[in-house]
């Protein structure tokens, strides 16, 4: 049994709520670079280097890249001879959203759905638990700006619809999603499931680096062909037209019931962010 300290997650929380919304992966940073050279609009070239130097400001004076913080969202591998000492880990992960929004000045957004009355802390993140084998305990963090995830949808597609189907309405969602989630955007996309598994792996999705190549070849292929067709549709950075309105499309399938197909959409703004620790 390996335990871990109430207080060693707290502090590690605190510090990866401040790094995924000080600084922007290498691997966006090369995808705007890569923009950049796939643009034809003069526009969003401009667009795709402010993106980059807006990057590197907040880098350097440690300030938030975007005012929007987002929603704390955290996925977390937890081992089966795990213990916590000193705490429950749900409070740990909230203890440490709190701390890590004071510090490191970050905008708290989180508020009653009628009143909108404000939490005042950026609590309760969103924490969703997968338990693994072992001793690992993994905690990422995934900051979600309002303005992408209201973008977000999923639909109950018939079976018929099949392959088509989910392709046309992932890309009806991004091309009707316009300027408002920020494009270039990063496209999460679940596919079978149930209604809540769909939208689950939809948002799981947006943990990849971007980039990288889905090891599932039909989701790859899939990938590829919906990219294309997205950045046919001439929304282009920041929605002032161009080529690039989406650095990559992220899809996870899943087996799902005979008589459904469920697809969900998660838009992820330029501001891909997401820090982890593992103890």
């Amino acid at each position: 049994m390996k335990e871990i300290l109430y207080s060693d997650i707290v502090k590690g929380v605190k510090e990866i709520c401040m790094e995924a919304n000080f600084n922007l992966g290498s691997d966006v940073i090369d995808a705007f670079r890569k923009g950049i050279e796939a643009e034809e609009s003069p526009v969003g070239r401009d667009v795709l280097k402010q993106l980059i130097e807006n990057a590197e400001i907040a880098a350097d004076d440690k300030i938030a890249m975007c005012q929007d913080t987002g929603f704390a969202v955290f996925f977390v591998e937890m081992g089966d001879t795990v213990r916590i000492a000193g705490g429950a880990i749900t409070d740990a992960i909230n203890e440490g959203v709190r701390l890590g929004y004071d510090e490191g000045c970050l905008r708290k957004s989180i508020c009653h759905p009628f009143t909108r009355k404000n939490t005042g802390d950026n609590t309760p993140a969103v924490i969703h638990y997968e338990p693994v084998p072992g001793d690992r305990l993994k905690i990422t963090i995934a900051p979600k700006g309002g303005g992408s995830e209201n973008m977000s949808g999923i639909a109950m597609l018939n079976p018929s619809d099949g392959v088509e189907g989910v392709v046309q309405y992932v890309v009806g969602k991004v091309i009707e999603s316009g300027a408002n989630p920020c494009p270039p955007v990063i496209v999460g996309v679940g596919i079978g499931g149930t209604f809540e598994k769909a939208a689950l792996l939809s948002k799981k999705a947006l943990l990849r680096t971007v980039g990288s190549v889905n090891p599932d070849q039909e989701a790859y292929a899939l990938e590829k062909v919906i990219l294309d067709r997205i950045n046919r549709s001439g929304v282009g950075p920041q929605g002032l037209g161009g080529r690039v309105t989406a650095l990559a499309v992220h899809v996870i399938i899943h087996p799902c019931h005979m008589a459904s197909l469920p697809v969900a959409v998660n838009i992820n703004c330029h501001a891909y962010r997401h820090k982890e620790i593992e103890f």
